[in-house]
This record gives structure tokens, sequence and C-alpha cells, in this order.
């Protein structure tokens, strides 16, 4: 799927005024590209400054060219983790094989990425943050749309007229709920809840995964590096989502405690580091699927427009890619014109990176016993088979050209 001639004929109209909600992945990087085609922009953001921290993201494809059109791609391969081993254990704590990681995370060795979510945050927001207005600690309250604009009322009083506004706040935007209504009609549960948080390296893990399953429950302890904190991860398969506990961090415990009681291994100790951590990021596991992503002179993106889930590892990379062809979508069309070039040269991308995985469809946690059985044959032969080749989803769209403000 090859877009080249996207941009056209330049018919620029600098000055265009724009607001973005979300600074974290995708706002700043459609900052980014929106500055450089000529747009004043606005980011709004509710969290008091630039979130660091977060679990290990993957940047790969089609958006490796993106952070390197960026300039940024020195600066994450710096910061880029380098896994060295996945190990998967059973039921009772016994090794059941000892992978490189990417044999089973379809990555490709010395080429894709990983790095920390705030390590690629800051680098995109580093890139921006000179040319464009951010505005920490706000968000928005109402959203008025006109054939002249946008009247956006911020929460934190005083109102401003734009003439376009993007929605980059993630996979339960607010922006979104404005603009198309409640995300249940959007958003569809594959099957699973996970609670990602820090804890001691009790341990001494070093640049490795040690993943402990038993049919429907998972738990990963993720050493980044050679320090003294691991990510702790506790995955488990539930029908429905436990939408009572999605903003209630005590339920969440309740919750994962009822279900990793009797579990072995060092659950025992994962939750009660559990008890204490103060940055538990709990979630369902699920994708947003939308039949458009723009409604008037409002758009979304990334994880708010179509959020493909952690289960294909392309959260991160799909947002940067839709961040490069709005703002090019955009660079020489009005608004109407505009979104519809977006989706119809990003769509066919979006829904192929969306497919890699379906409901109840997750190799790593399997459901039955039948189904682990299976799993753990197909990871002991992983040593005698070639190595990996890169998932054609991850680079089926090419990027058009960037043509600057002239």
């Amino acid at each position: 799927m090859t877009h080249t001639g996207l941009l056209g004929d330049r018919r620029t109209t600098p000055g265009r005024k724009v607001l973005i909600s979300g600074a974290s992945i995708a706002g700043p990087a459609l900052a980014f590209w929106l500055n450089r085609h000529g747009f004043a922009v606005t980011v709004v953001e509710k969290a008091g400054a630039p979130r660091g921290g977060g679990y290990p993201v993957d940047v790969r494809g089609t958006a490796l060219e993106v952070v390197r059109r960026m300039g940024i791609l020195p600066r994450l391969r710096d910061a880029h983790i380098d896994l060295r081993r996945l190990t998967f254990l059973d039921g009772d704590g016994l090794e059941v094989a000892s992978v490189d990681p990417h044999a089973v995370t379809g990555g490709v060795a010395g080429r894709d990425l990983e790095v920390r979510r705030g390590d690629l945050a800051d680098a995109l927001y580093t890139a921006v943050r000179d040319d464009v207005e951010f505005l920490f600690g706000d968000s928005i309250d109402t959203l008025d749309q006109s054939d002249h604009g946008v009247d956006v009322t911020f929460r934190g009083g005083g109102t401003r007229t734009f003439d376009m506004v993007f929605g980059a706040d993630g996979l339960h935007s607010r922006t979104r709920a404005f603009l198309f209504g409640p995300e249940e009609r959007f958003h569809h549960y594959l099957g699973y809840c996970f609670a990602v948080f820090t804890m001691r390296n009790t341990l001494g893990l070093s640049h490795e995964t040690v993943m402990w399953n038993d049919p429907g429950r998972a738990a990963a302890l993720y050493a980044v590096g050679d320090t003294d904190e691991v990510h702790a991860f506790l995955n488990f398969a539930r029908p429905r989502p436990p939408f009572d506990a999605f903003r209630n961090p005590r339920a969440q415990r309740d919750l994962i405690e009822g279900v990793f009681a009797d579990a072995g291994w060092e659950v025992p100790g994962m939750l009660a580091a559990l008890r204490d951590a103060d940055d538990l990021f709990f979630d369902g596991v699920g994708q947003i699927r939308m039949p458009r992503w723009s409604s008037g002179r409002a758009a979304l993106v990334g994880d708010a427009a179509y959020a493909p889930s952690f289960l294909t590892g392309q959260g991160s990379s799909l947002a940067l890619v839709g961040a490069y062809m709005l703002a090019a979508s955009l660079a020489d069309r009005d608004h109407t014109t505009g979104f519809a070039a977006y989706e119809r040269h990003t769509r066919e991308f979006v829904t192929m990176n969306q497919e890699q995985v379906g409901e109840g469809d997750a190799t790593l946690f399997p459901t039955t016993a039948r189904a682990l059985e299976q799993r753990n044959d197909m990871l002991r032969s992983l040593g005698t088979m070639p190595p990996p080749k890169e998932r054609p989803a991850h680079s089926a769209l090419t990027l058009p050209d960037f043509v600057p403000v002239r």
C-alpha cells in the first residue's frame, strides 16, 4: 500500500489555529508535523507536566521512518532497551523455554526499537516544545463547532476559538466522547484485563523478561536493564469488562488479588508489591474501531481513533504514523477534504495491524490447558526455526514526501 502523491500541489494557509488534546505520543507527533506544515498549534494536557516512566513500547516498520524524519531516531537508538532473553515458566514455576524475544514479538533485531514510553514521549516533546504552545494541567470542558471554527471552553477557565481540534487523548478519549458518544460504541473488548506496576528486582533480573502462565492467567517480571526495579505485569482472561473497577483502584487491587490468590512462582510477592504500588495502571485489553475518525472540524488520532491493543505491539507505531498522515493530509486541504484523505490513505494500514489479533486470540496468554500445551510446544520449537521475518502489517504503508512550508 503505497501513497506518495498524497500532498499534491502546495496551497498552504499559514497560521491556521489548531488545538490538540493529549501530550503523550500521538499529540506531540501531530503537533510536530502540523507546525512544519505552517499551522499555529496549541496542545492541552490534563497532567501537570510531561509524563515520564511507563512500560516499554515498540517502534517498528513505517514508524521508524517517521521518527527518522523527525530527527529523533539517534536519540531513540540510544534509549533502546536491549532485551536479550524471554523465559517462559509453567504453573509450577519450571522453565518451559527460553527464547530470543524477537521470535515471539515480531520485531526485527538490529532495526526495530523498544524504549520506555517516557523516553519516547520526552523525545517527541523536546522536538516540538519550542515551536508550539503547551497548556499543562488543563483539559477541554466543552466543544462547540460552527462554520467559522470550534469554540473551546477549558476546565481551567477561558474560551478560545480554533480552526480545528484533534483528539490524541488515548483509549478512553474524552474528545471522542464529545464528538461521537460513549466509548462502549467503539470499544471492542478482547477478553483480557491487565495490570502494570513497578516493584523491587528481587530476582536480580537483567535485560530479560520471565513469564509464568497457567490457563487464563499470566504474570511477568520485565527488567529493562541492570536496575533495582522491574516492571511487573499481570494479565488474566475475563469474559466481560469489569467496568466497576476501571475507575476504582481499590476495586482493581481486590479483583487482581482474587484472580491470582492461589498462583505460585513469584506471584505472592507481586501481589504484596501491588498493594503498595503508587504507579498501578489497570485496564481491559481492547481495540477502538470506528466507522469514521472525524466529525466536522475535529478528528481523532492514535489510540483515541484506532487503539490496536498491546497484544499487537503496534500502539505507539500507529500513533506516530497516523499523526504524520493526518498532518500530511491537511497540508494543502481544508478540513473536509483533508480528513477524508487521512482516512482514505491510512485506514487500510490501521486495519491490517488491528487484525493481527482477535478476541480470545492471544498466543502468549492461552485460556485453556490444551491451548497452553500447544503454545508451549511452539515455544520449544523456536530454537530450531529460522529467525523471524518482519510482519508485513508493520511496514504496509509508504509515507508521502514531506514538503516544508515555503
